[in-house]
């Protein structure tokens, strides 16, 4: 009695209900799936250690649930030893000189007629791309959003200058800090943005620049180049930027501080 009873135990241990590891065969479908497929990833491509290491460390991140990485990867470089975005950057520094050349002598040509020209145009290369900033007394009557008509002939020669160039253009209006209150302008908001409208509608009348290409904005007072501490400054700061954007700042710009001083 007592070694059948141990029998009955061992073959009760031994037993195991229907399909209790059909769960490895998928398991082992899905590894050797991988596996093939990373041999024939390797036999068609060149492995970088790195980059295959920020996707694994990708994959990791996902299958344990956490927000994914996002790989920076810019594809084959166009010139060896540069990637794409790098080799980007160059041809448009090069048109942007190349720009701001031209715009040097049209300045040139301005100061023949108006000597004091340059005292109210300056040109600069920050990190968007090439700011072109006219001075709202070249501009505008104090007050007021309507262009001199000196200001539409040196709008009209910039527009044609930037005719022919594939960048956005963005037009900003500044202010100084002392408030204004008309029915017309109850704050520097309202003055600094139709003031910047009324460029960009003028560069856009005046040449064969797309609309599409150009937006205007307005930043009141709250973006000075200088503290608005004395009247000298003041007047610095009162301006209407026309910046050539270059293609990486075509939908965002760098803060402030991250720009070039001019």
């Amino acid at each position: 009695m007592f070694g059948r009873k141990g029998r009955k135990n061992n073959k009760h241990t031994d037993e195991k209900g229907p399909g209790m590891e059909r769960w490895l065969i998928t398991y082992a479908d899905l590894i050797t799936l991988l596996l093939v497929f990373f041999v024939v990833m390797y036999s068609i491509s060149t492995v970088n250690a790195q980059k295959l290491q920020a996707v694994a460390s990708s994959l990791s991140q996902v299958l344990a649930g956490k927000a994914p990485e996002i790989l920076d990867y810019s594809g084959p470089a166009i010139i060896e030893g540069q990637s794409g975005a790098q080799y980007g950057d160059i041809i448009q520094g090069t048109e942007l000189e190349t720009i701001r050349l031209q715009l040097a002598e049209y300045l040139k040509f301005l100061e023949t007629m108006s000597p004091d020209i340059s005292d109210n145009i300056v040109i600069m290369q920050q990190e968007r791309g090439l700011v072109i900033s006219l001075k709202d007394t070249l501009l505008f009557p104090k007050g007021s959003a309507v262009l001199t008509p000196r200001a539409r002939q040196v709008i009209s020669g910039v527009g044609k200058s930037l005719a022919q160039i594939p960048n956005y253009i963005r037009v900003e209006g500044h202010t100084d800090n002392l408030p204004i209150h008309t029915a017309q302008f109850p704050s520097n908001w309202e003055l600094s943005v139709i003031r910047a409208t009324n460029v960009a509608k003028q560069l856009i009348n005046e040449s064969s620049i797309s609309p599409e290409k150009i937006s205007a904005t307005g930043y009141g007072e709250y973006r000075p180049l200088v503290p608005n501490n004395s009247e000298v400054n003041r007047a610095i700061n009162r301006r209407v930027d026309i910046v050539i954007l270059k293609h990486k700042y075509e939908y965002f710009e760098p803060f402030p501080d991250e720009e070039s001083s001019p």
